[in-house]
């Protein structure tokens, strides 16, 4: 018998040291618990074995053969007249012979599929049956080799044990899915003891199984049902200790102790309101109220405010800032670019007007001072705002990570805003918290909806308030696919309705994957289509460059317009520059990079033209678009895509940002085709994402129930004292990477 956290080597019987070293360094899996952990990745259906003795066409086989003859055969392509691979195979059983063939474009891919099926294999293969030439086919096989010749024995063992349903695992080059089975049937029957972690009467309110029938069952299923019930225990546990170790931060987080800001008489944000052109929307009044109530509190808020693009989250948080100033503290507002920090700045002095000069003989009575910090500025250019954030006087101050310096300091920090996609890390909290009196509150924006379980799991430390809601005035905005692939000759026409927006007075951005020609890295967006081995697709021409596009531009069908470039590299003054004779219309058209993304607001802006748009996600598309149709005009956003295949997932996304304009449903969308390390953050933890079993949107019932079980076991036990094991799982994922990654959502 043997225990858990026994070394792998224990179950794996007579291996050799290099197939002993693909279980360990190949997948990852050192003891005895890593190999149970290990689950199926999914299970075919068998129906027992087939006998072959009398084959229908279009029979569903699974049968035990031995390959016998495999040949691989080269071919022309006709569609692409490019050289093409087929390999043959022919299969023994115990009745007819059976042909399996497997097509391949790469010539390394036809030799991974001879070396699968040489002559002498042995195995479960899996199909149907079809007639072609005389001779009987098993098409679109699937198969699962034994292991050598010489274990026969645990071959057939393992065939005996077949079902209707037969596990195939997670594998790494050099071992079949019967290598893990056969290793997993042996510790399956050593493990004399596995700790349960879940109570009895939990397990019993939630309908969740054991764990010894949990492991029996996800490895050796009778029915699909076995297998649900399986991976919902362990789909249920992974949950709960993940809300478990949310939950107790944000207890932990309530008992820090804040300075309530009640808001003193109002009168600075009263004023602000009463110049306000329009009304606010109910959404912004009620989410106002609820930042209003968390700010009074002597506990810290620790709010996430997500809303659609252009739905006013910044001015909900100028009203919460003028909240905090009115109580006699300071706010910060954290942008993650400088060009975003530039932009606050300009709009919130212009939307306070008189009420961003207080204590200048410009300023209203009741008004403050708004100061921008960023790390460009020169020292001469940050003395006055340093001097006036730590005396108080400015009330407002905005910024770049320049706000997290020693050098910055302030009289009463009361409220820190981090705005658009910028992750505030538990290093940026310390280094704010240690320039308050006392524990700041804090407010989070997004322009990127969260569906609600990635919020409860990503951001679970966290209180969600939504904006749905658009102000009055936001204009429809129209989107289309522009396939150069299928269409080359529409280009001229996207140039074309260009120049007719500018001759109707309005501007237009033209968004950029990168910067120049030369660059092959810089401002690109991560390439996020793979072929069939998992590689990568480069695109199939060169990427649209702001340079490069300026140019051609200029000199070509938009001449005699006026056309800048904005990018991340030019300096500072540049960059301010530019953003502001494109906000005053000197400018006409824009080619940028993604810099444009978040927070820029153009108003006369009505069109923008993304090239390569296949290059971007949805969510980054979506973000891209927001910046048209927010002054009251028509919007249009035309996506320029040389992607030749109508059905490959980059058509996809482009079809699914120009189907809807509904960031709520984009955000499901982006979140089914990206991997889930990307979505909870492996750039945080510099690996993937610690969820193992879980699915953010496919378990969201799991997760919510797991949220409520978590905040139940707190209530009645706080230290979790009559369940040592499940604190112990908590324990640990606090101390782990993956706790790292929690923290830093």
């Amino acid at each position: 018998m043997t225990t858990l956290d026994a070394p792998l080597a224990a179950v794996l019987g007579k291996v050799t040291p290099a197939q002993r070293k693909k279980f360990e360094e190949g997948l990852g899996l050192r003891t005895v618990g890593d190999l149970l952990q290990h689950f199926p990745r999914r299970y075919l259906e068998t129906g027992r074995l087939t006998k072959v003795g009398d084959l229908k066409v279009g029979q569903f086989l699974c049968v035990v053969g031995e390959i016998v003859d495999c040949r691989q055969h080269t071919y022309n392509d006709r569609r692409t007249g490019r050289p093409a691979y087929r390999v043959e195979a022919v299969l023994s059983t115990d009745g007819p012979r059976l042909k399996m063939t497997f097509f391949a474009k790469a010539k390394h891919t036809a030799d991974w599929h001879q070396r699968r099926v040489a002559v002498g294999q042995r195995g479960v293969f899996l199909g149907r049956a079809e007639r072609f030439r005389d001779s009987w086919q098993l098409t679109n096989p699937a198969m699962t080799i034994f292991g050598q010749a010489d274990d026969e024995d645990g071959a057939e063992s393992m065939i005996d044990e077949i079902g209707d349903l037969y596990p195939i695992y997670p594998l790494t080059k050099g071992l079949q899915t019967w290598d893990v089975a056969r290793a997993v049937r042996a510790a399956r029957g050593q493990v004399a003891e596995i700790r349960e972690v879940l109570p009895e009467a939990l397990r019993s309110e939630y309908d969740v199984v054991d764990i010894r029938t949990a492991y029996d069952w996800i490895h050796a299923p009778d029915t699909r049902e076995q297998v649900a019930k399986a991976q919902h225990r362990f789909r249920f546990e992974e949950a709960l200790v993940t809300q478990l170790v949310l939950a107790r931060r944000r207890r932990a987080h309530r008992e820090l102790g804040a300075t309530a800001r009640t808001g003193g008489d109002g009168a600075l944000q009263l004023a602000f309101d009463e110049r306000l052109p329009f009304t606010l929307t109910d959404g912004q009044r009620a989410v106002g109220e609820q930042i209003a109530h968390d700010l009074a509190q002597s506990h810290p808020m620790n709010r996430l405010l997500q809303g659609e693009v252009g739905s006013g989250k910044t001015l909900v948080a100028l009203r919460a800032m003028l909240r905090v100033v009115d109580s006699g503290g300071q706010a910060a507002l954290l942008a993650p670019t400088e060009v975003l920090a530039q932009q606050h700045h300009r709009s919130i002095v212009t939307m306070l007007g008189e009420l961003a000069q207080g204590g200048t003989i410009f300023g209203a009575a009741e008004g403050t001072r708004v100061d921008l910090l960023t790390g460009s500025m020169t020292k001469s250019q940050r003395t006055e705002p340093l001097l006036r954030a730590a005396s108080g006087e400015a009330g407002i101050v905005i910024g770049t990570h320049a706000l997290l310096q020693d050098q910055v300091q302030f009289a009463d920090l009361g409220l820190v805003v981090v705005d658009e996609q910028h992750r505030f890390g538990v290093e940026q909290r310390a280094a704010l918290n240690d320039k308050a009196q006392v524990p700041p509150h804090v407010l989070v924006m997004t322009a990127t909806p969260i569906p609600r379980t990635v919020a409860m799991t990503v951001f679970g430390d966290l209180e969600v308030s939504t904006l749905r809601e658009l102000p009055a005035g936001r204009a429809e905005i129209q989107t289309n696919v522009v396939p150069l692939a299928e269409q080359p000759g529409w280009i001229a026409r996207v140039w074309a309705r260009v120049r007719e927006e500018v001759e109707k007075g309005h501007q237009v951005y033209v968004v950029c994957p990168r910067i120049s020609g030369d660059d092959a890295e810089a401002d690109q967006p991560e390439v996020l289509d793979v072929d069939d081995d998992g590689d990568p697709v480069a695109p199939p021409h060169s990427l649209a460059a702001v340079d490069e596009v300026l140019q051609e531009l200029a000199s070509g069908p938009l001449s005699g317009l006026r056309v800048a470039a904005l990018h991340g590299r030019l300096p500072a003054e540049e960059k301010d520059a530019t953003m502001r004779a494109f906000a005053r219309h000197d400018v006409d058209v824009l080619v940028s990079t993604t810099v444009i993304e978040v927070g820029v607001d153009v108003g006369n802006a009505t069109t923008m033209v993304i090239l390569d748009a296949d290059r971007f996600g949805v969510s980054q598309l979506h973000q891209l678009r927001g910046r048209v149709g927010r002054g009251g005009f028509p919007g249009l956003c035309l996506l320029v895509t040389h992607a030749d295949d109508p059905l490959s997932d980059a058509r996809a996304r482009l079809d699914a940002v120009a189907s809807t304009t509904d960031g709520f449903v984009l955000s499901r969308v982006d979140l089914e085709q990206r991997r889930e390390g990307d979505v909870l953050g492996a750039s945080q933890a510099g690996r993937r994402s610690g969820l193992v079993n879980l699915r953010v949107l496919r378990d969201e019932d799991t997760i919510l129930a797991a949220r409520s079980a978590a905040d139940d076991l707190l209530d009645r036990d706080p230290q979790l004292l009559d369940a040592p094991l499940l604190a112990d799982a908590v324990t640990d994922l606090e101390r782990s990477q993956q706790g790292d990654f929690v923290d830093k959502s």
